[in-house]
């Protein structure tokens, strides 16, 4: 089989390193598919799968680079929630099968495009536009001037807003109140933090919209977070763009992908 895989563990799990990599190299290479530990992330490069094991942030870590070289993503859940995989840490077995095999489907899941001066940002979640905590540049409630193609939406005095892609629906925008929306959407959320207002609700709209974020009124720090990581601090009133990416995640499934079953078992929501 003409397949190069990667094998990717989270540093976290390397108690159990020796004996889930050791499994992993004999059965691939009984098949004869080339393979390689990937210790840094610039080795996926020549790679048509990576075998993730870790949880959902391992995989939010990646999921930029392997869009951009057309790497599937196999995930094995090493965390808690585990929305991300398809497999559990006890299925690795069938993890391994399924790529041996060729027997599996992939999903593609769409991801944002942020820019903010001339610096271009990816996430396969949410990108976060949220106030200071921390140190000198701590800010309370933010005022956040949201518009959708060059449409104002409205003046948000809240703690932030987050925009997620519909995988993201599940995370933080869940949390801050957000509608839950099934992956093969196309559509974005924009939900506010915690906002100090009667009437802010989240907004669904189409994922071919652009979005602009400024801040209005007076001039507080900001925290831009993409899946997670603050990756800047924004002062002043430069705008930040938000728009579906052209690159995509592309994952293996074996499941179907029913989305609602995994809503019931990641989230307990409701017992079966």
């Amino acid at each position: 089989m003409h397949m190069r895989v990667g094998i990717y563990l989270n540093s976290k799990y390397a108690a159990g390193k020796d004996k889930y990599l050791s499994a992993i190299f004999s059965a691939l290479e009984r098949e004869s598919i080339g393979y390689v530990e990937v210790k840094d992330i610039s080795e996926i490069k020549t790679l048509d799968v990576l075998m993730v094991l870790g949880g959902d942030g391992t995989i939010l870590g990646i999921a930029s680079e392997c869009a951009q070289y057309g790497v599937k993503i196999l995930g094995i859940n090493f965390g808690h929630m585990g929305f991300l995989t398809d497999f559990e840490a006890n299925q690795i077995t069938q993890a391994l099968d399924t790529i041996v095999n060729g027997k599996f489907n992939t999903v593609k899941r769409s991801m944002l495009e942020i820019t903010y001066k001339n610096k271009v940002y990816y996430a396969l979640n949410e990108v976060v536009i949220q106030r200071c905590t921390t140190g000198n540049a701590f800010s309370n409630t933010v005022n956040l001037h949201a518009e959708i193609d060059c449409s104002t939406v409205d003046n948000f005095s809240s703690d932030g807003l987050i925009i997620s892609t519909p995988t993201g629906s599940t995370a933080y925008s869940l949390s801050a109140g957000g509608a839950i929306l099934t992956p093969n959407l196309e559509a974005l959320i924009m939900t506010p933090i915690c906002p100090h207002s009667l009437h802010s609700r989240p907004i669904v709209f189409s994922d071919k919209s652009t979005v602009q974020i400024n801040q209005s009124e007076k001039n507080c720090t900001l925290n831009l977070i993409v899946d997670g990581k603050v990756v800047d601090t924004l002062k002043g009133f430069d705008k930040i763009t938000v728009k579906k990416a052209e690159r995509f995640a592309e994952f293996i499934s074996v499941s179907g992908d029913n989305f609602f079953d995994k809503l019931l078992i990641k989230l307990n929501i409701w017992s079966k």
